[in-house]
């Protein structure tokens, strides 16, 4: 009995045995595991490219979309330009001129031109929607070229002459860079107010730009480096929760200097409008700003040459002494590269002293009449 007790615990020691390497030896076929892996990444891959692409605008004037309240002007590709007039009529003006809206802004951010000045000079001014902004088409093959082109057919369809004068804002001043290279033979003359600068521009000195470049805040920094070195991402580095982006798409308070904050209390006006500026959209608008505006130029501003060589008109630079946003010292190294423009550096003041009391007067009276 003892012999036959051993025989069974041995067998039943085998067939544990057994079963347990059954257990411990379970695997996934290689070809399931594999495609597991495949799956995940597809997955993945998927997640990441709908992460990274920005929803369609809502464009004006289609179904979905706001509404159209402005007078627009339909431009030879089919997009719409919207636009607002200030100052007395084109039949009565002495002189018109076009101006360039900054970022995050629109056609009704005109706040230098008071009615009386314009009668007293005989100014017609028609500020305009940049494409995106507004009420005005995104133009998803914008360049900075093509900014250009879009002053000089509005200038045309609106009957502004063959010539007229340009005033660019902040981010609007890169438009009256393109201006001066691509439509220099329409202009009467052009005004650069603290002009956004291109930290990659070829003609600022390694040492200069990167010096300047890093005392930027860090997180404006990256998303530079984002707008220029990898576009695609752009909308995705703006819009993710995981870490901050632009300090100046937020409006971090940090962004305004002393003399800006003390013109906040005028900004109280831009409530009326607020809305309408990324109706369509961020992306065809604020986005696009950067990418195009920090992005690779097809020119270099510091090669320009001077468009009135006989004097036959005038370009001026303003620029704050106190400006967080547009660094003064590229902005003088830009001007010693081109004698040619007239530079007016404004102490104790920010970027935003198109705001300040009669200052407006100030510049257009050196654009129009030649007198500071």
């Amino acid at each position: 009995m003892a012999s036959v007790s051993r025989k069974i615990s041995a067998a039943s020691a085998r067939a544990h045995t057994r079963k347990s390497k059954q257990k411990s030896s379970f695997t996934l076929p290689s070809g399931t595991l594999k495609t597991i892996l495949v799956i995940l990444f597809v997955g993945f891959v998927a997640w990441a490219y709908q992460a990274i692409q920005p929803p369609p605008p809502k464009i004006c004037g289609t179904p979905g979309g706001p509404p159209v309240t402005a007078p627009r002007i339909q431009l030879k590709d089919g997009r719409h330009l919207a636009y607002k007039e200030y100052g007395v009529s084109k039949d009565e003006a002495k002189y018109k001129i076009i101006f360039v809206h900054g970022f995050d802004s629109c056609r009704h951010d005109v706040p230098f031109l008071s009615k009386e000045f314009a009668e007293e000079l005989g100014i017609y001014l028609v500020s305009f929607d940049r494409a995106g902004y507004g009420e005005s088409d995104p133009n998803p093959k914008r360049t900075v070229k093509s900014t250009a082109l879009d002053i000089e057919e509005l200038a045309d369809q609106l009957g502004l002459g063959s010539k007229f004068y340009v005033v660019g804002f902040s981010m609007g001043g890169q438009a009256t860079w393109a201006c001066l290279k691509y439509i220099p033979h329409r202009l009467l003359g052009a005004t650069l107010l603290t002009p956004v600068v291109n930290f990659w521009w070829p003609g600022f000195p390694a040492n200069l730009s990167t010096e300047v470049y890093n005392q930027q805040f860090t997180q404006d920094q990256w998303t530079l480096r984002v707008a220029h070195h990898l576009p695609w991402l752009t909308y995705w580095w703006n819009t993710q929760k995981w870490f901050p982006a632009s300090s100046v798409a937020a409006l971090k308070p940090e962004i305004f200097s002393p003399p800006d904050r003390a013109l906040l209390p005028k900004f109280a006006s831009r409530k009326n409008h607020l809305a309408q500026i990324k109706q369509q959209g961020e992306y065809g608008s604020i986005h696009s700003d950067m990418i195009i505006g920090f992005g690779k130029w097809e020119f270099d501003p510091m090669d320009l040459e001077n468009p009135f060589p006989i004097n036959e008109g005038s370009v001026h630079l303003w620029q704050g002494d106190q400006d967080l946003l547009v660094p003064v010292t590229l902005q003088r190294y830009i001007v010693e590269k081109l004698p040619w423009i007239q530079y007016h550096e404004l102490t104790e003041t920010g970027h935003m002293f198109p705001y300040a009391d009669g200052i407006g007067e100030k510049f257009l009276r050196a654009l129009l009449l030649g007198k500071q």
